[in-house]
């Protein structure tokens, strides 16, 4: 218990440090859109790697830190692949910040095919930054696997995905967030392979000149970037599946029928969807537009009905106490369901025309995870503080939570507004054609700023306690 304690505890501080450098970096990029500072455009395009690979990279991994503390209420859970897994991940972002701040790389988040040996200033830059995917790809892999192997020495495959309850069987229980989990670190799995064929097909490039399909790249990065992005939403999910009845005085979740075939499904599913970043695609075959399509609006829906259901019957009649970790649990999934239904629309093809390279991606993906993927993880964390210091953040309730969730709303609204007006995106300055773009890029990017505030507040709170648990332990 102590062990995994500390490595809870430093995954907390780790990410509560590095998440406000973020949030700067994204500040910076909307006030540079919105003309209120200038900034090269090397530095725009390095901002935005840092940023999106960052956010990503912070919080998956406290989303799987957060799953794998709750799952030792369940199996006996080995400390060695978090450990590795941090360690890894350390050594992974200092990699990526040199590739990009003393490097020079520039690629954006999504690094595609052919930019990482174009966007460049020095000549070790791509391979530094592809070593730091591989680091983190290899510390994620090992640690979701170590995960995987804990919850197999306790269930059987069937049992953990909770097959016996499709048909109504009510033994052995399957607890919704061995189910939740299981599915989730299944759907990773194809990522990481897909993440280790990509990296070795730049490396054979830059080392050995071999050319690639441009095509085939595209969706490797994606079944990658895509599919992780999604996965992490889940992990978030599971512990919110795992906590928050607790936090309404109600009982534990059971898994029902319905329960058990909706993540089943997403399980399926979630693996194609990612076939929407490729509708511009001209030469891709047809079909799998149609599977993206379809797996696109199959994907949020089993999951997204299901969960808001269970809490909203459970806040129902509750009385519930509403400190942070409820709030960021509840406002969470309502954000959730909204970047939801915007992710529908854009993956709709005749949508997708109009909206895909406009704000209205970063407005969706921004709303996943900045209200909702993050706030289930502040969830966890802030419960966490509480259960080890007792200090429920009392204090910072009403200042965090105003700041943050009205900032967070007024950032994605701009993001929203811009997109439906076409501005595009992945640029650093507006064209006088979408002129505004650049007032909405300036509201948004004030906006932030009481997202940035409210997080100093609650790291600084988080942190200081965090350090009393490591001290303890």
């Amino acid at each position: 218990m102590t062990a995994l304690n500390r490595i809870t505890a430093a995954w907390i501080v780790t990410v509560l440090l590095v998440f406000p450098i973020a949030i700067l970096f994204g500040i910076l990029m909307r006030l540079n859109q919105g003309n209120a500072l200038s900034l090269s455009s090397l530095t725009f395009y390095a901002l935005m790697t840092a940023h999106g690979l960052l956010m990503v990279g912070i919080w998956f991994s406290m989303a799987m830190a957060g799953v794998s503390y709750l799952l030792q209420r369940y199996v006996e859970v080995r400390t060695w692949p978090i450990t590795f897994g941090y360690v890894l991940t350390l050594v992974g972002v200092v990699l990526l910040l040199a590739a990009i701040f003393v490097g020079g790389l520039h690629t954006g988040w999504y690094f595609l095919y052919p930019l990482p040996f174009y966007a460049r200033t020095t000549s070790w830059a791509p391979p530094v930054f592809l070593l730091a995917l591989a680091s983190l790809g290899v510390a994620w892999l090992v640690w979701a696997l170590g995960l995987l192997m804990a919850i197999l020495r306790r269930y059987s495959l069937g049992q953990a995905l909770a097959w016996q309850h499709l048909t109504g069987k009510t033994e052995p229980e399957t607890p919704p967030f061995i189910l939740i989990t299981t599915t989730t670190l299944l759907g990773v799995l194809p990522a990481f392979v897909a993440a280790v064929v990509v990296i070795v097909l730049f490396a054979l490039e830059y080392w050995g000149g071999l050319k690639q399909d441009a095509l085939l790249m595209k969706n490797l990065t994606f079944i990658f970037g895509h599919t992780l992005v999604n996965e992490m939403l889940y992990f978030g999910i599971a512990t919110l599946y795992e906590l928050f009845p607790g936090l309404a005085g109600k009982p534990p979740y059971k898994t029902k029928p319905f329960v058990a075939l909706a993540w089943n499904l997403v399980l399926v599913v979630v693996w194609t969807a990612y076939f929407h970043h490729l509708y511009m695609d001209f030469v891709q075959p047809v079909v799998l537009q149609y599977i993206g399509q379809l797996a696109s609006w199959i994907a949020p829906i089993p999951a997204v009905a299901v969960t808001t259901f269970s809490v909203l019957a459970t806040v129902y009649g509750s009385g519930m106490k509403w400190w942070l970790a409820p709030t960021f649990f509840f406002t969470g999934v309502m954000f959730w369901i909204i970047g939801g239904f915007a992710a529908i629309l854009d993956a709709i093809v005749a949508n997708n025309f109009v909206l895909h390279n406009t704000l209205w991606v970063p407005a969706h993906f921004h709303t996943y995870n900045l209200l909702g993927n993050v706030l289930f993880s502040l969830g966890f964390i802030t419960w966490f503080v509480r259960e080890k210091s007792g200090d429920d953040s009392g204090r910072l309730y009403r200042p965090v939570a105003t700041l943050y969730l009205l900032g967070g709303t007024g950032f994605v609204f701009a993001f929203y507004i811009a997109g439906s007006a076409s501005v595009m995106r992945r640029v650093d300055k507006y064209p006088e054609l979408v002129s505004s773009g650049s007032l909405w890029a300036l509201i948004g990017g004030l906006f932030a700023i009481l997202v940035f505030a409210a997080t100093l507040l609650y790291v600084a709170h988080a942190i200081q306690r965090c350090w009393r648990i490591l001290a303890a332990s």
